[in-house]
């Protein structure tokens, strides 16, 4: 059995065995793209035995090729090819080629984005991409505008929940949470986002030992935005009743529907009150780059956070997101200096250890992404990218509205169609179960209004209008058959 090398290093040996194994890999992972569906079809049952290995940790290592073979048999031809035109489920996107590419970059050299002596080059790129990312969506670095790229968005959302919690305690209540813990009345502190937006606005709350009766949910429009009179009268009777309201979460693209709720409405109430107004911009985010849309999610400015993610609208691998501050100083609540890794000395010599204001330690340079796939494709390829998507939601939304078969639920506001087959829950479940184990297309389910329904995210720019009345005749023909 060969003798693999452990490591990329300078010697000739381990060089052309990196490049041997790299070539090899991708070899197969191009050839596992047989045809053009996003699923091969096995159930959870089936998937169970596909993958059966006598010992995943065998006494003695099978070396390279032997493992090779069995991820060729067995995991690649099983993957959920998310490039395909038949994936449209989730906000999870294919990963644009350049953006994978980066990848092999940043995983080969294993930077870790603590500490500048772990990650040097890596952390002045974080900076510059950071400052780049503020001042698109109109905050101000030379003002002090910050940010910091994180696992997700659930964690932009969590980093941006703590600081405000933070912000509020130490400015309008003088209490520091970092040095006492939680106030004595913090069951009274109250924070208010959509009935639909994310869950980690009720996990972030546990979390931070705020509990989910801190999360006040505010009703939706008929458009699935946050209702505004509804806001400000929640707030004014959690005032009248002696709660303490610190945070508004506006989502700028639910998860389901993609609705946008309305900063420019928002941000005097939060003015009004002394709270910070956070936007949960993690699917709406990338409409910045749409010429034609990017008025749909203006007033972004007026927000003292922003979670971004890049591994949606923007295409890029999981994982790349952001939290974008409008006051840098706010991360001081993340700040802990550590002698071994973020020393004093080092700051005032111009050294940046991004772990101050960050939840994480050890950090993936997921920065990379950002700023290859930015180079590569330019704001005008960035243009047609992100309004393509959000054309071809408007596209089936009209298909859908004017055909007797099916009942729409919103009109998309950026790339999600929420729709369902007339005839009842249970076919429209069965439908998206045949679609997966029997046709290779992976769409979405949710429940809107009581009602079960089905959902196309579409973030993949290569799907037409063509592959859509496609889809949409397939799902026709399975909702009148016995599925």
């Amino acid at each position: 059995m060969e003798q693999l090398p452990l490591f990329l290093t300078d010697k000739p040996e381990s060089k052309e065995a990196y490049r041997r194994i790299i070539a090899e890999t991708a070899d197969a992972v191009a050839a596992s793209f047989e045809d053009s569906t996003a699923y091969s079809g096995p159930t959870p049952q089936e998937l169970k035995e596909l993958i059966k290995v006598k010992e995943i940790l065998p006494e003695s290592g099978l070396g390279w090729q032997t493992v090779l073979e069995r991820l060729k048999k067995q995991i690649l031809p099983n993957f959920l090819r998310t490039p395909s035109t038949d994936y449209m489920a989730h906000l999870h996107s294919p990963a644009t080629i350049e953006s994978i590419a980066s990848e092999l970059v940043l995983s080969t050299f294993n930077q870790s984005m603590d500490s500048w002596d772990q990650s040097p080059v890596a952390t002045e790129i974080e900076v510059e991409v950071i400052k780049m990312l503020c001042s698109l969506y109109g905050f101000k670095p030379e003002s002090g505008a910050d940010g910091v790229f994180t696992s997700g968005g659930s964690q932009s959302n969590q980093t941006a929940i703590i600081l405000a919690r933070d912000w509020f305690c130490n400015t309008k209540l003088n209490y520091d949470v970092k040095k006492h813990g939680l106030p004595e009345n913090f069951r009274k502190l109250r924070m208010y986002t959509s009935e639909i937006s994310h869950f980690s606005m009720e996990k972030s709350a546990h979390i931070l030992g705020l509990g989910y009766e801190s999360v006040v949910k505010v009703p939706v429009d008929k458009q699935k935005r946050m209702d505004t009179a509804a806001l400000a009268a929640l707030i004014e009777a959690d005032v009248k009743n002696g709660n303490i309201p610190f945070l508004v979460v506006a989502t700028i693209g639910t998860t389901d529907f993609g609705s946008i709720d309305q900063v420019s409405e928002i941000a005097p109430l939060c003015s009004k009150y002394g709270m910070w107004l956070h936007a949960d911009a993690a699917y709406g985010s990338g409409v910045i780059l749409s010429q034609k849309y990017k008025q749909r999610i203006a007033g972004l400015e007026l927000c003292d956070s922003i979670t971004v993610d890049f591994h949606k609208m923007f295409l890029l691998p999981i994982s790349s997101s952001a939290v974008l501050v409008k006051d840098g100083s706010t991360f001081d609540a993340l700040t802990i200096h550590a002698d071994y890794l973020n020393r004093t000395e080092d700051e005032e010599d111009g050294y940046t250890n991004l772990v101050d204001k960050s939840l994480q330690t050890t950090r993936r340079f997921d920065a990379l992404k950002v700023w290859v796939a930015f180079q590569t494709r330019g704001k005008d390829g960035w243009n047609k990218i992100i309004s393509t998507s959000m054309e071809n939601a408007a596209y089936l939304y009209e298909k859908l509205l004017n055909d007797g078969d099916f009942a729409v639920v919103t009109k998309p506001e950026i790339s999600s169609v929420v729709f369902r087959l007339k005839g009842g829950d249970e076919i429209n479940k069965k439908v998206r179960r045949k679609l997966i184990h029997g046709h290779g297309v992976v769409i979405g389910q949710t429940v809107s209004d009581g009602f079960v329904c089905l959902k196309f995210t579409l973030l993949n720019p290569l799907i037409t209008h063509d592959k859509l009345d496609s889809l949409v005749e397939l799902i026709r023909k399975l909702g009148k058959t016995d599925v």
